[in-house]
């Protein structure tokens, strides 16, 4: 007899894992603490409850990676797409739903599924000894002692704090004709280079301007639950360090000590520096540049910056409460806690953001905690796919980083193309609008994962069938 799974939150990761478990045929014991205990943004005991928006953003597969996210968890047997389907409301090309429908069928189906008990129960601490197999799920709302207790297990100083993040750039969309690529006084960093950073400069007219456009750009607002939650000291929003003087910017983050423009011979009065944040060197970081400016006034202001007038951001800056594992020291490639293997993480918790990675790292756990129980292996997918790309960002694709700027080295981040592999040669040129290339490079990378993904897919199924 299968011994059953256990798995803790019965939010998108936790409802979406359960219900791939119980696909596999294995047992699963989903326990959610609602309603015995509240949290301070849900509003009903449903399951997969959405908290904020209705959206699960673009369904475009052919050009958007999220649509892209969307397609590959409808072919690996989403409970979570399946259901955001049939209650699809009007959006353009997103799939917005009607989230008390949505949530309803999502607890039916669990429900109703014959291999899944509902308990409905907060859990304390870390999970009894004798369940030998747990996925934890808890999202970015983990009750005080779980979260505490997972704290002590692995030696975190912190799990849940003000987080203020930085935006990532597409490297191919930096003007490289206005940048250039040097580290401070030509420094070695740790693989042996000297310009390791993409440097944009500001003279003093483009800087007071841009001061001037970070003091007065419209900000987010604190949620009333999150208003007790401190910043980390290490990473204060550059709008905040901006009204602490007017030069604070050009003697901290943005100084200009140690470079050399070599497309102008004056030095910059103030320069913004971007480091590479995915090991493919797809995505940079602009150092130092954690902030809570409203997303339009982040694109807005930040393409003032000599060489991102063009930008396109993989994510952009936010300051909210935030509950993560730092997941690719603590985490395995199948989402196992190392310093405890019977535990998985899966959704929010795991260092993804948005309902639809949640949802879909919640998948992958329940596939890999399935093939455990059942004795059969199954390799992560691909690479070249969006759940493949996800999942190596969070378990190791993510280069860590430390000086400048005092940032952690792993934050939380979306699905984008950017943590997808190159393709090996460009696709065909396609005359067009602007933009034409952009796009067939994304349906590139789309149809290469589609075609990827069914092939683990299959290879999956195969395994199971023996």
């Amino acid at each position: 007899m299968v011994r059953e799974v256990h798995v803790v939150g019965g939010g998108l990761a936790g409802s979406e894992a359960a219900w791939q478990l119980a696909s596999a045929g294995v047992p699963t014991v989903l326990h959610e603490m609602r309603p015995a205990r509240q949290t301070e943004a849900h509003q009903t005991d449903a399951l997969a409850e959405l908290v904020c928006s209705n959206s699960f953003r673009s369904d475009d597969w052919a050009s958007n990676a999220v649509g892209l996210l969307h397609e590959e968890m409808r072919r690996a047997g989403s409970l979570i797409l399946a259901a955001a389907d049939r209650h699809k409301l009007p959006a353009g090309g997103a799939l917005a739903v009607d989230r008390e429908g949505f949530a309803i069928e999502v607890t039916q189906s669990l429900e109703a599924s014959p291999l899944i008990t509902i308990v409905r129960e907060e859990i304390d601490g870390l999970p009894p000894a004798d369940w030998d197999s747990v996925i934890v799920a808890t999202g970015p709302l983990t009750s005080p002692p779980l979260a505490k207790a997972v704290q002590s297990l692995t030696g975190e100083a912190e799990l849940a704090f003000f987080d203020a993040i930085a935006p990532i750039v597409h490297r191919d969309t930096i003007d490289m004709s206005v940048c250039w690529l040097q580290s401070r006084y030509d420094k070695e960093g740790p693989g042996g280079g000297t310009a390791d950073y993409v440097n944009c400069p500001l003279d003093k007219a483009q800087y007071d301007a841009f001061i001037d456009a970070l003091i007065a750009g419209e900000k987010t607002a604190f949620k009333d639950w999150e208003s007790s939650t401190p910043y980390f000291e290490g990473c204060l929003p550059i709008e905040v360090m901006a009204e602490r003087g007017r030069e604070t910017l050009a003697h901290g983050p943005m100084k200009p000590v140690g470079l050399t423009n070599p497309h102008r011979p004056e030095r910059p009065y103030a320069v913004v520096q971007l480091r590479q944040d995915n090991a493919l060197g797809t995505l940079w970081n602009m150092v130092g540049f954690q902030t809570k400016l409203k997303h339009a006034e982040q694109v807005r202001i930040f393409r003032t910056i000599p060489g991102l007038a063009q930008a396109e951001f993989a994510r952009l800056g936010g300051l909210h409460r935030n509950t993560f594992l730092n997941s690719p020291v603590l985490l395995d490639a199948t989402l196992r806690l190392k310093a405890d293997p019977r535990l998985r993480f899966a959704g929010q918790i795991t260092g993804v953001e948005g309902y639809v990675e949640s949802a879909g790292i919640g998948l992958l756990a329940g596939r890999f905690a399935a093939a455990e129980r059942l004795g059969t292996a199954i390799a992560p997918p691909p690479l070249t796919t969006a759940l493949g790309a996800m999942l190596n960002h969070i378990t190791g694709g993510h280069l860590s980083s430390g000086g400048d700027g005092g940032s952690r080295s792993f934050q939380p981040m979306n699905v984008n193309f950017g943590l997808f592999p190159p393709l090996a040669a460009p696709p065909p040129r396609v005359k067009s609008e602007r933009g034409s290339k952009t796009l067939a490079r994304k349906h590139a990378l789309a149809t290469r994962a589609l075609t990827d993904l069914e092939r683990w897919l299959a290879g999956a199924a195969s395994i199971a069938a023996e």
